[in-house]
């Protein structure tokens, strides 16, 4: 049974942001951030193991869960950042460890690099973000081959309308099609606190489609592989063998890493927190 924590807001560059605390203020700082179209309660399980030991606060990331969207539809990671900066700073949480996935992950490495004195321990599933192999095909395309393609999917994400779904049930049925690892009560979970109810009486997830189109640019990787060495706290970074991220052992980004170890799930895929629950809460526990 998981015993809900609380909702509050704080503000970074004039949006709305959300999070939920799990109370234990007097305890150690810990950020669980989720990645992309996702949202902070689906940290519950892990939030429940954790909150008698530490002081958990898990944010909504802009264009999820219960925050707010861009407001120009543009979200980057350099964005989420500063949002993640925000946070840390306004509430004073630093030093602070972190649990991170995917997008998040890739968000939270960033910021500790920025500022590695703020972070004592980081974890980060899948939070590398795209392989060599895809970035290395990206930059082959041309610049303004690139940007034409983005516009023309900014334009198709305007005119897209949310999916709707008739029931809760068939949202449902959708969660699970996306991940067939999960539990029933895991994708139930994840449903209910993923999704809305229209004005109609249908449903649509939470997360803003706009978040699907991805900007043309980013910082050059030789930069983003500078802020990965200049992480200085323990890092622990986690694959599932049945997914389709590229697992960093073996395509050399730990080697950018000061202090990391990589480590793989069998039996588990991009979501390896849920996949194989019992095995990370006990890496995790030993970890931080």
């Amino acid at each position: 049974m998981i015993h809900g924590p609380t909702s509050h807001t704080y503000y970074s560059q004039r949006l709305r942001l959300h999070y939920v605390d799990w109370g234990n203020p007097d305890a150690p700082p810990l950020i669980l951030l989720h990645g992309g179209r996702d949202h902070c309660r689906s940290w519950d399980w892990v939030a429940e193991e954790l909150r008698h030991d530490w002081h958990v606060i898990a944010p909504d990331l802009r264009g999820h869960g219960d925050s707010e969207w861009s407001t120009d539809g543009t979200y980057n990671v350099m964005t989420c950042v500063y949002d993640l900066a925000q946070l840390i700073h306004q509430k004073k949480l630093a030093p602070v460890t972190i649990v991170s996935h995917s997008y998040g992950g890739n968000i939270s490495l960033r910021y500790t690099g920025l500022y590695p004195d703020s972070v004592r321990r980081i974890v980060a599933i899948e939070g590398l973000g795209p392989s060599p192999k895809i970035l290395k095909e990206r930059e082959n395309e041309d610049y303004a081959d690139r940007i034409r393609k983005w516009v023309d999917d900014k334009r198709g994400a305007a005119g897209r309308t949310p999916r709707k779904y008739a029931s809760l049930d068939e949202a449902y049925q959708r969660m699970k099609e996306e991940n067939g690892y999960l539990s029933a009560e895991q994708a139930k979970h994840l449903t209910i606190h993923g999704i809305s109810q229209n004005e109609d009486g249908s449903y649509s997830w939470k997360f803003d489609n706009y978040f699907r189109v991805w900007p043309p640019f980013d910082i050059p990787m030789e930069e983003l592989h500078k802020l990965w060495g200049a992480i200085t706290c323990p890092t622990l970074l986690l694959y599932g063998a049945d997914s389709w991220a590229s697992n960093p052992a073996e395509d050399g980004r730990s080697e950018y890493f000061k202090n990391a170890e990589v480590k793989l799930y069998e039996n588990a895929g991009h979501w390896l927190h849920h996949d194989q629950f019992d095995r990370f809460m006990s890496d995790v526990r030993a970890f931080i």
